[in-house]
């Protein structure tokens, strides 16, 4: 977590944050704007917040090419790109997680991971039970553990990424492992609305759109 704690230049506002925060882009080819998720590509970074609307600005005025002092173009779907990736990469710490034994799968393992206190996130297919997703949160609540919860891929997206078939409850044990994906699901849903964390927080607000706590922000 030491690289995601230095500070950038959003070259959108100024500001001045957490590279957690923000998305590194590169020069590419033929002057592209290539993200660059896991701050590794050779070349001088460009930076900018986390959020669609940031990176659809940056693109739309030509900020790239300001900030790297080059013919730059990025492309209009810039921030649809960085959506896709960060998917993708999420996928894919997940599979790792599982390979490093940081992964629980299974209503019952998971179970007694929440109830042992060593959940970081409930990774909750979108298309699984309902009813075995509120479950497993009324068990946390007993338990006064507090996971966060994701249900952002379906069971075919998290099978094909841990290997296995009909996945439907996992779990993101506490560790570095959960923190660096934490890191990237915030990032994440600066691009899209996660899922609703009205289940996570209990009843609906009288109006319906979110929780007493709060308004829905997708996730917990």
């Amino acid at each position: 977590m030491a690289a995601a704690a230095r500070e950038r230049r959003d070259i959108v506002t100024g500001e001045v944050m957490d590279e957690a925060r923000l998305v590194r882009f590169v020069p590419g080819p033929a002057g592209a704007v290539v993200p660059d998720l896991a701050r590794k590509l050779p070349g001088r970074g460009i930076w900018v917040a986390a959020t669609r609307a940031a990176v659809e600005t940056a693109a739309r005025k030509g900020l790239f090419a300001r900030a790297a002092k080059a013919p730059l173009k990025a492309p209009l779907d810039l921030a649809d790109q960085v959506e896709t990736l960060l998917r993708v990469r999420l996928l894919a710490a997940l599979g790792l997680a599982r390979k490093a034994g940081e992964l629980t799968l299974g209503y019952e393992k998971v179970l007694s991971a929440i109830l042992a206190g060593k959940v970081a996130w409930l990774v909750e297919a979108s298309d699984g039970s309902e009813e075995g997703r509120r479950k497993l949160l009324a068990a946390a609540r007993r338990a006064a553990s507090q996971p966060r919860l994701l249900a952002e891929f379906s069971s075919a997206e998290m099978g094909l990424a841990l290997g296995a078939p009909n996945v439907i409850h996992t779990a993101f044990l506490a560790g570095r492992g959960a923190g660096r994906w934490t890191v990237d699901v915030e990032r994440l849903a600066g691009f899209r609305p996660l899922f609703p964390e009205r289940e996570a927080r209990g009843a609906p607000d009288p109006d319906g759109r979110g929780t007493a706590a709060g308004p829905t922000s997708g996730i917990l």
